[in-house]
């Protein structure tokens, strides 16, 4: 029988008789995660009669069988709750980088029974090419103009994050600040596109999480000038 030891999340995750699942447990994993602040449980149908204080409790079924005494949900059902969990790109984020870091194959996911319409819709959305959760907000959001975005695509000897079109590159700054050698080589890698005939658009951390919609009307308004082109 597993006791947690001196971590309090297992000791509380064995005093509910739950496992650590979700946004939780993805945080142990070190996969990309929003910052929160409730213990995220899965508990069993009939579980009852215990304190849900700073718990966000998962009650439902989820794909992989795992031991009576587990204190911890494998990955397939933590991504499984992370679907029903979280809005869809937060979700996907962390599906992505499940997949970037190894921790599940696309072809696996794909075969798993689901039985809910979030995760399957998590697994056939998914994807290797986004380097972080930011990213994956981006594409989420151009999905929303139905415009395509090319990933990872060489430009100048480099990768750039996205491709609009031929001629419209968008780059993501993460939620880091760039030092001032970074942000020197990232204006002089802008400069040589932009001479190269290309139109660098440039999204940081905040404002696609907290100015989606002047994002979305900026890359709408690149397209109607026809800057992809």
């Amino acid at each position: 029988m597993v006791t947690g030891g001196a971590d309090p999340a297992l000791r509380r995750a064995v005093a509910v008789g739950g496992r650590i699942t979700c946004v939780s447990a993805a945080e142990r994993l070190g996969l990309w995660v929003r910052e929160h602040d409730e213990l995220h449980l899965s508990v069993a149908a009939n579980a009852s009669r215990f304190d849900r204080d700073g718990l966000r409790v998962h009650w439902g079924a989820a794909p992989m069988p795992t031991a009576a005494d587990a204190v911890l949900d494998p990955i397939v059902n933590v991504l499984f709750h992370v679907a029903a969990c979280l809005v869809r790109w937060e979700a996907l984020a962390i599906w992505e980088s499940a997949l970037r870091r190894g921790l599940v194959d696309d072809a696996v996911l794909a075969r798993i029974e689901w039985g809910a319409v979030a995760a399957r819709e998590m697994a056939a959305l998914a994807g290797y090419l986004s380097d972080s959760g930011i990213e994956t907000r981006f594409i989420e959001l151009m999905r929303r103009l139905a415009v395509d975005v090319q990933q990872q695509v060489w430009l100048d000897g480099h990768p750039v994050d996205g491709l609009i079109g031929r001629r419209l590159v968008v780059q993501i700054d993460g939620f880091a600040h760039h030092q001032a050698s970074d942000r020197r080589r990232d204006l002089a890698a802008d400069a040589r596109l932009a001479l190269r005939g290309y139109t660098v658009l440039r999204f940081d951390y905040y404002q696609l999480l907290f100015q989606a919609d002047q994002v979305i009307d900026t890359v709408a308004m690149a397209i109607a000038q026809g800057l992809h082109r």
